[in-house]
């Protein structure tokens, strides 16, 4: 086939007019740009239809970076300066060819300084622009895990080692004389801490280990540990939780502080036995940030007003509800921080203590020794509490106890897991709480999700699809912008930079008791809920959308209930 010239391609797929090329290749000349990227900025093709044609002009092949994992030994072929400057990032190393993904596969003299940094051959290949930015983070990102990689190897040689307990100060990260899996360790931790992730997954599998972290809610993959040196890091993080590191067969709980850029890292370690090996999992808790309030957990407007109100209450049950990971503990953490007072008496029982606060007599659960939601309850009404906060209602004991303790004049807070405010009823009927005590004691629900929201760095308005607007609820013609992240360094070219919470608060009134009394199911009591002034989750999740907080893909990603959904 014939050399074809970009634009020429483009019109004989039918992707562009020879009129919209013309007035391209007008643009292109002012701003001294690319062509395919004058005329993905114009909104005239795709990124995907730009590869394509590249594709068939150049023969080049396209790989997808988000579906392979780039071997850390790569980035000593191409310096960090050059992968930056020209978007470059090498994937694979065969024989004497370095195979390279680049975002412009036409820019020859990135190719030849390549070739002359890594003394090999370059054979380019062609990927998204966002997708190799993200790669270049994530593998250069790497670079001291990786360093400390290869000392591992060098010390470990071929053989695979039993336990190798190394006794040194843990946040010793820049000690040239500290063990390899000591900096190791210490720099997997650092980097999460700094993509602001809030767990880190070791994960062994046949022949690997591999280490992810959930950054803003989402897993993502960041390295890989060969199978040999599994053992060292495992041993390692054990003995920092001070777990039995001569236990592999059993599940085990640990904990540890580490510091991390003059931040109190609280670590909590858990190890659960899988067929390759111990999965290690480290949940990430800053000490050192700022006070919740509940201004900063995102509560605001109507929903504000709400939640005042049932902290004026000296008794009776609040619960804060929502699946795993949706923020319940920072909620209880703020509720708590304003309750406390030298006049109250306020304690707690919870699984594990994850914020210390001042004020607060805070008990931690041992179902090894007895000490289990219900007993520690109990034990509690007998410590004179005006504020009691049950970390979980569990189980029919330990709800029938905490709504009798608010019947008897106590202001009890607790969560539950629910997808929504209004199933909370028939949750607590579910586990054997009589209808006429959930009545009397229960005040309020505080139901809550965590979305991630767009970054501002990137942040970009757009037109959305009649799809889009339907999604929400918006007729087809609302006119309306909606945002979205196009990605940047600053939130490593996910388009997404932190979370808020989304809330929604149920008050019972004297209607809707009497309709719990008699045993009214979830449909009626969220008619008669919408009846009052309740502000559904998917309501206020548009208004972010319209805000411009959350992109519309973010509202999508989740199922809010409330009868109404997304998708």
């Amino acid at each position: 086939m014939a050399y074809m010239r970009l634009g020429d391609l483009l019109i004989a797929a039918g992707a562009i007019t020879q009129e919209q090329l013309e007035e391209a290749l007008t643009i292109q000349k002012q701003k001294k740009e690319r062509l395919g990227d004058v005329l993905i900025e114009s909104n005239i093709i795709t990124e995907r239809q730009l590869i394509e044609a590249l594709q068939m002009q150049l023969g080049v092949d396209f790989i997808d970076l988000t579906a392979i994992s780039i071997p850390l030994e790569l980035a000593k072929f191409v310096p960090r300066a050059i992968a930056k400057k020209y978007n470059v990032v090498p994937v694979k190393l065969v024989k004497d060819e370095l195979f390279v993904a680049m975002s412009d596969p036409l820019n020859f003299v990135a190719q030849e300084e390549i070739k002359a940094a890594s003394h090999k051959r370059v054979v380019p290949m062609i990927s998204t622009r966002r997708a190799t930015e993200q790669a270049i983070g994530t593998l250069y990102g790497s670079e001291g895990t990786a360093r400390a990689i290869e000392e591992m190897k060098r010390e470990v040689g071929t053989s695979t080692p039993d336990i190798v307990p190394v006794q040194m100060n843990q946040t010793d990260a820049g000690n040239a004389s500290a063990a390899p899996t000591i900096r190791f360790v210490n720099s997997v931790i650092e980097r999460a801490f700094l993509e602001r992730a809030s767990d880190i997954h070791l994960e062994p599998q046949e022949g690997e280990m591999v280490v992810r972290m959930r950054i803003d809610g989402i897993l993502r993959k960041i390295l890989t540990v060969p199978a040999n040196l599994q053992s060292n890091v495992i041993s390692r993080l054990k003995i920092m939780g001070g777990m039995n590191i001569s236990e592999r067969k059993i599940p085990q709980d640990g904990r540890a502080m580490v510091q991390v850029r003059h931040h109190e890292i609280d670590l909590r370690i858990s190890s659960m036995p899988t067929i390759y090996g111990e999965k290690i999992v480290l949940r990430l808790l800053d000490k050192s940030g700022h006070t919740i309030t509940k201004q900063s957990i995102g509560l605001e407007g109507a929903d504000l007003q709400k939640y005042d109100a049932l902290l004026k209450n000296s008794s009776g049950v609040i619960l804060i509800v929502g699946p795993t990971g949706s923020g319940k503990s920072t909620t209880m953490c703020a509720m708590l921080q304003e309750l406390a007072n030298e006049e109250t008496n306020l304690m707690t029982l919870e699984d594990p203590v994850e914020y210390n606060i001042p004020g607060v007599n805070q008990c931690q659960i041992n179902e090894k020794t007895g000490m289990t939601f219900a007993a520690g309850l109990r034990a509690i009404l007998r410590q004179d509490p005006d504020v009691i906060s049950v970390g979980e209602i569990r189980d029919g004991e330990t709800g029938a106890i905490a709504i009798r303790a608010a019947i008897t004049g106590h202001l009890v807070l607790s969560t539950l897991h629910t997808n929504d405010a209004v199933s909370a009823i028939d949750r607590l009927v579910d586990i054997g709480v009589e209808p006429y005590l959930i009545s009397s004691a229960l005040r309020g629900v505080i139901s809550q999700r965590l979305v991630r929201k767009v970054c501002p760095h990137c942040k970009k308005a757009y037109r959305p699809e009649a799809e889009e607007l339907a999604m929400l609820g918006l007729p087809e013609n609302a006119n309306v912008q909606f945002y979205r992240g196009e990605g940047c360094h600053e939130c490593y070219h996910t388009g997404y930079k932190g979370r808020r919470a989304v809330f929604e608060i149920f008050m019972l009134n004297g209607r809707i008791r009497r309709m719990v009394t008699e045993g009214a199911k979830y449909d009626a009591l969220l008619r008669a809920a919408v009846e009052t002034n309740f502000v559904t989750m998917r309501e206020n999740c548009r208004n972010l959308v319209l805000r411009g907080e959350i992109s519309a893909a973010e509202a999508a990603r989740h199922q809010f209930h409330s009868g109404l959904t997304f998708c």
